[in-house]
């Protein structure tokens, strides 16, 4: 089996990606229920215990909501920084100050790479207002895949570590002009809008045409808002910036869906 990269859900109500090797399966983020998760991979083909660990960027219900339950389910380790560990504790515990559980944890840290299975993960940190927030690269069979969502901007340090990803899932998260004049309140618009915030299609579209190493085979655009943004207006906006860019092949502009898992890249 070559390595294969799967989106099962990304957007503001759940966030879960699978990334496979020939021996070693990782679920990126908990996001969405143990229920419609199970449901998800089986839909892939996918067989749930042949799951070897689940890895989490921050703490956010959208990235942990179904945590506990598959971290118990799978019974396999879960990975995590031990900012978000502690902040996820806090969030979760129940009215009588019990704290949930999880039966297999290992805490890593930014910019120290580490091995699950035959996949080598390095960890960065992200501008997000979450404890401690990361994004990935992966590498397995020779190939570089980059994980980048909920981050305010693209800073120099996050650009190093995209580099060369052979895939690269990207955060394209609202549209500006739909977010100031959209429903949500002025403080949340000013949050999303912050550098610790939430990438803008136009933000995105700048890393695009002036820092991007334009080496991807496919791009991902992930974290799409539903209410402030719209997959087209993402599409276009990503793929005008990619034009001509030398190594992006034509239709290899993805959209990550909220409601349903996206078709695996297998490379």
């Amino acid at each position: 089996m070559a390595v294969t990269v799967s989106v099962l859900g990304s957007g503001s109500r759940g966030n879960c990606a699978l990334v496979s090797s020939s021996t070693t399966r990782i679920l990126v983020d908990a996001g969405l229920s143990g229920r419609e998760t199970f449901k998800r991979l089986k839909g892939l083909g996918e067989r749930t215990e042949e799951i070897s660990a689940l890895l989490i960027t921050h703490e956010y219900s959208d990235h942990v909501a179904g945590l506990e339950r598959l971290a118990t389910k799978l019974n396999v380790p879960v990975y995590l920084t031990e900012g978000t560990h502690h902040a996820w504790n806090r969030a979760c515990r129940d009215d009588d100050g019990k704290l949930p559980e999880l039966p297999k944890s290992e805490h890593f840290q930014a910019g120290r790479s580490f091995r699950i299975g035959d996949i080598e993960v390095s960890p960065f940190t992200i501008p997000h207002d979450a404890a401690d927030p990361v994004g990935f690269t992966f590498r397995a069979e020779g190939i570089k895949i980059g994980f980048a969502t909920d981050l305010g901007y693209v800073p120099v340090s996050v650009r190093n570590h995209l580099r060369g990803s052979t895939v690269l899932l990207i955060e394209s998260n609202h549209d500006v002009e739909r977010l100031r004049f959209g429903p949500y309140p002025w403080s949340v618009k000013q949050r999303v809008m912050s550098r610790v915030g939430h990438l803008s299609n136009e933000a995105l579209a700048e890393f695009f045409t002036n820092d991007y190493d334009g080496v991807a085979e496919y791009v991902i655009l992930a974290h799409l808002s539903e209410q402030n943004n719209h997959p087209e207006l993402a599409r276009a906006s990503a793929e005008q910036a990619l034009r001509g860019r030398q190594g992006l092949w034509n239709n290899r502009v993805l959209l990550a869906a909220q409601a349903e898992a996206i078709a695996p890249i297998r490379l």
